[in-house]
């Protein structure tokens, strides 16, 4: 599984064709095919690229949505 530190996930967030990536808990998924995430934003709140675990505390669903989405990697550790 690919490691992706915070500056390498910054670059999956779905501006000019790139996909769309986001981390939650440790674990980075490819969002791209949601239209919820449609140009690398959700909700116009949240953008892609970033690690959105605080922020999925405060979402109106759990963590487990994510499920639907492949998994491409993991955060590393620093």
């Amino acid at each position: 599984m690919k490691e992706f530190d915070l500056n390498t996930l910054a670059e999956f967030d779905g501006t000019d064709g790139k996909p769309v990536y986001v981390a939650v808990q440790g674990k980075v998924y490819d969002v791209t095919r949601s239209k919820l995430w449609k140009d690398g934003t959700h909700q116009r709140r949240h953008r892609a690229g970033e690690d959105l675990t605080d922020d999925l505390e405060g979402a109106p669903h759990k963590p487990d949505v994510l499920l639907r989405f492949p998994q491409v990697g993991v955060v590393r550790s620093t």
